[in-house]
């Protein structure tokens, strides 16, 4: 074994499994912000609408609707094989707007109907990942497993953030969409060649039976049902202003072009990273439970500070706060989710988490109508009071299965 694997960080990659999913969930999220920026970019020029650029962010995320059915799906046919399927997926549609933009026919209505068809598959890619890591991980290392995971979207964040603005520029829309049509074909290639543990054979229930079971696990669970209360709160009322709205913020906001887009999202991207990797290095020292209560209080008052900033420099230097910040709450809720779950539940229990990522599209498409009647400020700083109030509430609700050390959602479950 090389000294790189023997470092305690990097324990996650002695497994085969984990070596050849890495790869493929790092090309998949760096396709996946490469296409959220360039498109964003595209409806907002093409449209001049704030209400215009939420509603093409808010289908995205359409499928969270039907992603418990995908775990349940997943539960039943093996993650790695419907990971695979949506891939393939992935590949089709990235290659349908690469043809619409080399044939010069690509517009907003086509791109809000390409992104309505992704959205009812691509919010349950990264649950089904998780999944994924969990049948192959030894307990112990999880918290590492599910940091490094975090960091292909972070990292992808920076470098979709980046190349996306500069491969438009450099050779337009049509090809750019290429490579992201090749980023998809070698993410599928990668979890195609994939070994997972051999399921053992299970009597099986109706699919809404086994729903239904799923979400009676979640609501008999309390460290489950927090966890799943805190990620729907933070998607709310936290992540649009960070996700779908940052076109908006860089155009009207900060008066930047593409590229200073480009570096506002690689800013948050940055600082997200620099938060999972600190997440990865302290390891099984790091209580999941503490952190994500800790991180929300945290995450929500600078959000307030940032809808005031109206100089692009020190809202940038904040924006990487905020993403530094909330890495302390994302990865440890991953971690609570598949240590708290039983095993044949993690695909139903993460579908369900992917569930609670309705509430960025309910966000974002309040949000619109927000913005216009009181203004960018006021509308975030509603957000943010709403979000930190209710994380005060959460946290005092189950504070005696979020706050002690001895608590399975703080401590490793031994397996």
């Amino acid at each position: 074994m090389t000294p790189l694997l023997r470092l305690a960080s990097l324990a996650p990659f002695r497994q085969a499994a984990f070596r050849r999913q890495f790869p493929a969930d790092l090309a998949t999220s760096w396709a996946f912000e490469i296409e959220t920026l360039v498109l964003g970019w595209f409806v907002l020029v093409e449209t001049g609408s704030v209400v215009w650029l939420t509603a093409f962010a808010a289908l995205q995320f359409l499928g969270t609707l039907v992603a418990p059915m995908f775990g349940v799906v997943g539960d039943r046919i093996g993650h790695r094989r419907l990971l695979a399927a949506m891939r393939g997926f992935y590949a089709c549609q990235a290659a349908a707007i690469a043809a619409m933009a080399l044939g010069g026919t690509l517009g907003p209505w086509q791109v809000v109907a390409v992104a309505a068809l992704m959205g009812l598959v691509r919010p349950s890619d990264l649950g089904l990942r998780s999944a994924l890591i969990a049948a192959s991980m030894p307990p112990a290392q999880m918290t590492q497993a599910m940091g490094i995971s975090r960091s292909t979207a972070d990292s992808a964040r920076i470098a979709g953030a980046l190349a996306g603005a500069g491969l438009v520029a450099t050779l337009g829309l049509g090809a750019a969409y290429l490579v992201v049509t090749g980023l998809y074909l070698f993410s599928l290639a990668c979890t195609l060649s994939m070994a997972v543990p051999a399921r053992p054979r299970l009597a099986r229930a109706s699919p809404w039976r086994e729903l239904r079971d799923g979400i009676a696990h979640v609501r008999g669970n309390p460290p489950l049902l927090a966890t799943m209360l805190l990620a729907f709160l933070v998607n709310l009322a936290a992540f649009p202003t960070t996700g779908g709205l940052l076109p908006f913020v860089a155009r009207e906001i900060y008066g930047l072009d593409r590229s200073g887009l480009g570096t506002l999202v690689a800013c948050f991207a940055g600082g997200a990273l620099a938060g999972t990797l600190v997440v990865i290095a302290r390891g099984a020292a790091l209580a999941p439970a503490r952190s994500m209560v800790l991180s929300c209080l945290a995450w929500f008052p600078m959000l307030m500070v940032f809808a005031w900033i109206r100089d692009p420099a020190p809202g940038m230097v904040l924006m990487a706060l905020i993403g530094f910040t909330q890495s302390f709450a994302m990865v440890p809720m991953s971690v609570i989710l598949l240590r708290c779950a039983a095993e044949p539940f993690r695909g139903r229990v993460m579908g369900l988490r992917m569930l609670a990522v309705y509430g960025l599209p309910i966000g974002l498409l309040l949000s619109g109508p927000a913005i216009a009647g009181l203004g960018f400020a006021a509308a975030t700083t509603l957000y943010a009071a709403l979000g930190l109030g209710c994380t005060v509430a959460i946290g005092l609700a189950f504070r005696r299965h979020l706050w002690p050390r001895t608590a399975i959602a703080n401590t490793p479950r031994p397996g």
